[in-house]
C-alpha cells in the first residue's frame, strides 16, 4: 500500500504496514517510510 511521506515529500510504499483504528473509530493504515523511517499513515479502509 502506498502513502505520502511528509519528510521525503514523495509517495512511497508503506513498510511494516498494519491496520489501526484512530481515536474517532475510523480505520487507517500505519507504517514506516522505507527510506527515512518516518511514521506514515493512510486514512480509510484498506482493501
Amino acid at each position: 500500500m502506498k502513502g505520502y511521506c511528509m519528510k521525503c515529500r514523495e509517495e512511497r510504499m508503506i513498510a511494516e504496514a498494519r491496520e489501526v483504528r484512530m481515536k474517532n473509530g475510523r480505520p487507517a493504515t500505519e507504517g514506516k517510510c522505507p527510506v527515512c523511517g518516518t511514521r506514515m499513515y493512510r486514512l480509510g479502509k484498506t482493501t
